[in-house]
Parts: C-alpha cells; sequence; structure tokens
C-alpha cells in the first residue's frame, strides 16, 4: 500500500504524484462539480414555481455555493494554498478500484494494499461534495427564510431538503461508479442534454421559434442545454486537433432545430385528428 499522494510504478515501488491533471481530468472535475449545481437549480426551480420571485436569488446563492466549494477544495488540496494540484495520470479503469485487486497468497490472508492510484480524482470529488453540504447549510437556510415570502412555511425549504437526499445519492455514485463516470461522462452529458432539452420543449409546449421568444427562460434553459451539449462535445474529442474538432462545436443547435422544424408534424392532435379522418 502506498501513503496518499503515491502510487507505484512498473517496479511496484511507491513513487509521489509530481504531474499535473490532463485536459480530460480537470473536464472529469468539471462534470463531477457541476452535478451539484445542475441538481440545485432543478430542485429550485421545481418547488419555486409561479408564486415565487425568489428562485433567481436562490440559483446565484446555489452558483456561489458550489464555485466557492470547488475554489476551497483547490486551495486545501495538494499543493495547499494554490488553484494547481498534483495527480497521478489514469492508465485503466482497475486503477480507480484498487479495492478489487488485494493479493491472496496463501488463499487465506488478504494483504489490503489499497490505496488511490488515482489521486486525487477520486477523493477531491468527495472534499467538495462537503465543502458543498457545509456552505448549503450555512447561506441557502437564512436566505430562503428572508425572500421566499411568495411559498408556504412548508414549502420553502424543499430544495434544501431535496439537496439532502441528492448529495448522499452523488456520494455512492462516486464512491461505486467513479472509474465508470471517468471514462462515459461525455457520453451521459450528450444523452442527457438532449433528453432534457426535448421534454423541456415537448412540457412548454414550444413548437416554433416564436414560442422560444416568448419567455426570456426559455431562452435561458436553451442556452444552458447548449453549454451542455458543447461541454459533452468538447470532452469527447478532447480539442486534440483544433481544426478537425472546433467545427464539431457547429453541431451544437442542430438537435433544437431539428426539434423546432419537425414539432408541427408530431403534434398529437393533428395525428390524432388525421388518423380520424383516415378512418
Amino acid at each position: 500500500v502506498c501513503p496518499r499522494g503515491q502510487r507505484t510504478d512498473d517496479n511496484k515501488i511507491c513513487r509521489e504524484c509530481m504531474g499535473s491533471p490532463d485536459r480530460y481530468d480537470w473536464l472529469y472535475l468539471g462534470f463531477m462539480a457541476m452535478l451539484p449545481l445542475v441538481l440545485h437549480w432543478f430542485f429550485i426551480e421545481w418547488y419555486s414555481g409561479k408564486k415565487s420571485s425568489s428562485a433567481l436569488l436562490q440559483h446565484i446563492t446555489a452558483l456561489f455555493e458550489c464555485s466557492v466549494a470547488a475554489i476551497v477544495t483547490l486551495l486545501v488540496s495538494n499543493p495547499v494554498g494554490s488553484l494547481h494540484i498534483r495527480s497521478c495520470k489514469v492508465k485503466k479503469l482497475s486503477d480507480w478500484y484498487t479495492m478489487l485487486y488485494n493479493p491472496s497468497p496463501d488463499y487465506i490472508t488478504t494483504v489490503h494494499c489499497t490505496h488511490e492510484a488515482v489521486y486525487p480524482l477520486y477523493t477531491i470529488v468527495f472534499i467538495y461534495y462537503a465543502f458543498c453540504l457545509v456552505l448549503m447549510m450555512l447561506l441557502r437556510p437564512l436566505l430562503v427564510k428572508k425572500i421566499a415570502c411568495g411559498l408556504g412555511k412548508s414549502d420553502r425549504f424543499k430544495s434544501i431538503y431535496a439537496a439532502l437526499y441528492f448529495f448522499p445519492i452523488l456520494t455512492v455514485l462516486q464512491a461505486v461508479g467513479g472509474g465508470l463516470l471517468y471514462y462515459a461522462f461525455p457520453y451521459i452529458i450528450l444523452v442527457l442534454s438532449l433528453v432534457t432539452l426535448a421534454v423541456y420543449m415537448s412540457a412548454s409546449e414550444v413548437e416554433s421559434f416564436k414560442d422560444l421568444l416568448v419567455r426570456k427562460k426559455r431562452l435561458v434553459v436553451l442556452f444552458s442545454h447548449w453549454l451542455l451539449h458543447a461541454y459533452g462535445i468538447i470532452s469527447i474529442s478532447k480539442l486534440d486537433k483544433l481544426e478537425q474538432d472546433l467545427p464539431l462545436l457547429a453541431l451544437v443547435p442542430a438537435p433544437a432545430l431539428f426539434y423546432l422544424l419537425t414539432a408541427k408534424y408530431t403534434e398529437p392532435s393533428r395525428i390524432l385528428s388525421e388518423g380520424g379522418n383516415g378512418h
């Protein structure tokens, strides 16, 4: 077993992690940092409804909490006091699950040599979630109590209660599936951004460009999905070859444009009426 901040080399000797995270590692950490923020925003919007004008302030507070938590997490990581972090390079999926490779030389006694081979990509996420939770508990209840006057007493804290549920879920997700998420997160982003955009536009009954322009909130949601979609494309391509990868970003608006152009042909009432006429 190696001390924290070290991993074995090809000769099975512990060496200190002196490298820096590459672009893909930072994109992965960005994805894990975005998860609680997106969930905060979703539940704030979900429980605010149309009665409260405090949603915007809660959105800004959630962004502030996650941003401060990210900065503090980087500052307390090695080297302490710097926004740079030292790391070991991820070579394969098994690097994330060293606990599954404890040897049993005599098939009786297990030698426990579990350590963080992907330092600090595994534990830094837990530290970030802990800071997010502490900052939320310090800031949000006071804010909500003062400004969420449009909601009932039982409703105003529901977005905070939701966070108390999803933070443990995110922690377990990282603990069990951290390695899988590391390799799959770009595709998860693309699929989720496509599905959630289609569901939102369908639920909001957006069928044309005019419907989008009626409310600013719809444009904000659309641009947010475009940013997520661009993030997914950048994560897959890693922008290794700029002249080849940058044109892929032109595909970002394609799903929304396709939806708007074809929505009128898939309107349920129209399909039902045409089916009735056919019979």
